[in-house]
């Protein structure tokens, strides 16, 4: 079974579209149960007025004929009243006191044209208000009796009663037609002032997915829709700081790199043109060689922070004695120290302090923060390794004397190239990358890393690492 193919941009309908298409069959479907409710309320009051009008109609008939009895006492339907009666397509027919049945023009009826029940009700002197088919027809009955003798009896079909209905249903139907115009119309209205700030927002999106960073949009529309401007505004504004950063990191990265390769270009052509004495052939190589450790060590560094953002970095768990891993890099810091004039001092509490973590992972925490406290630390301060046991976790410390960090440091200390780009030419910095690395590392480890001031004058640098 092949999988739908997805529609092209071009290919799908706009929201303009979609907004008149949903308003215009929403707006017809209100009109047609509108127009059939109406239609039914209708019926059922045209009807009811049509009954109505005949039963006031009987009332009248009855009183005139009562008042136009003729002298052998057999009531008679007023001419007038009659010719009324038939343009309004009423029946009357005429009960004599004896049961004969007249027209209204006094002509006998050989067929009785409604119900004897309706015939004996009127004979006892009651009101008949009733609905019979008739041929076929259905026929409103009203009788009333009269108090001479005999009774007066109108028929209507319904039909006819509901006379007024089809003018009523035809005005109807013209307001809903029109109501369904102005609810077309709207919608146009509306779409066009909906999707305008959203294709504004579209257009801007495209110019920044084309590299511009000058974007901006007015906010208009509905809150969602003024939403989406300023989301782009925002992000606007975060893709240029963002890219910025990255360019400053890029210059500090170059300056960085190419120093060491200075330095191992110029030793290698002095070798390679024979200009150095075998006596300096030595002490040239191990210039090369640190100078290679360094470009080694800064590109792994790079790699491991890529490595981290993308989620593909590998931890190999095992129980640590996070006492006695900080003891062994506490040896050897503390010669490199000695080498710069720097002091240096251990805090370890001699009792094991195992967890489960990663020792090289671990291990390349301490060396980040003890080489970026070195760089900073000036000869005759402190540089402190400490492990300080919590009933959750361990911390890990390395204090320094050095220039220390103001709070809003503290902040963004872990951020890529943040602290490079506030103290380049006014303090030693590295690239922006150990930092970052070691605020990633720890993540990965479960555990965080936090930036403070330290007892010593410098800054503070916490790892804090779960014992589970």
């Amino acid at each position: 079974m092949t999988a739908p193919r997805p529609q092209r941009p071009n290919q799908r309908r706009s929201l303009t579209s979609r907004i008149i298409l949903v308003t215009t069959v929403s707006a017809a479907l209100a009109v047609v149960v509108a127009g059939l409710l109406s239609g039914f309320l209708l019926r059922y009051s045209a009807q009811a007025e049509g009954r109505r009008v005949l039963q006031d109609d009987a009332n009248l008939v009855a009183t005139s004929t009562e008042a136009a009895v003729t002298r052998n006492g057999k009531p008679r339907v007023p001419a007038a009243v009659a010719k009324t009666l038939q343009q309004q397509h009423i029946d009357v027919v005429v009960v004599d006191p004896n049961g004969t049945l007249t027209g209204a023009e006094g002509r006998v009826l050989t067929a009785q044209p409604f119900d004897s029940r309706d015939l004996a009700t009127l004979r006892s002197g009651s009101v008949v208000s009733s609905t019979h088919t008739i041929n076929g027809a259905r026929v409103y009955v009203e009788g009333r009796p009269l108090a001479s003798g005999g009774a007066v009896v109108l028929l209507q079909k319904v039909k006819a009663a509901r006379a007024t209905e089809a003018p009523t249903r035809w005005r109807l139907g013209v307001a809903l037609a029109v109501g369904l115009l102005v609810a077309a119309i709207a919608g146009v209205l509306l779409a066009r002032r909906l999707a305008r700030p959203l294709q504004h927002a579209a257009a801007a999106a495209h110019r920044l997915s084309t590299g511009a960073r000058d974007v901006r949009l007015q906010p208009e529309g509905p809150a969602e829709v003024a939403e989406v401007a300023e989301a782009l505004n925002g992000l606007s504004s975060a893709l240029a700081v963002s890219e910025g950063r990255q360019r400053e990191f890029l210059l500090s990265v170059s300056h960085e790199l190419r120093t060491p390769l200075t330095a191992v270009k110029g030793y290698a052509e002095a070798l390679a043109d024979g200009v150095v004495p075998p006596q300096a052939v030595a002490p040239t190589g191990q210039v090369l060689l640190a100078e290679s450790d360094r470009l080694e060590r800064l590109v792994r560094d790079l790699l491991d922070l890529a490595r981290l953002g993308a989620q593909d970095f590998r931890i190999d768990l095992a129980s640590v004695d996070v006492a006695d891993l900080m003891r062994q890099a506490a040896v050897v810091w503390a010669d490199r120290c000695a080498r710069e004039g720097v002091l240096f001092s251990a805090e370890i509490p001699a009792t094991p302090m195992p967890i489960s973590s990663d020792p090289t992972r671990l291990r390349q925490i301490v060396d980040g923060l003890a080489e970026n406290a070195l760089r900073v630390t000036p000869s005759g301060r402190p540089i402190v390794f400490a492990v300080v046991p919590t009933p959750d976790e361990v911390l890990l410390q390395v204090r320094d004397g050095g220039p220390g960090l103001t709070d809003d440091d503290c902040r963004v200390a872990f951020d890529r190239s943040a602290l490079y780009d506030r103290y380049r030419g006014v303090r030693k910095v590295g690239t922006g990358v150990g930092l970052a690395l070691v605020a990633g590392l720890a993540n990965r480890l479960g555990g965080r890393a936090a930036a403070g001031r330290s007892q010593e004058g410098g800054a503070c640098f916490t790892v804090h690492l779960p014992r589970r």
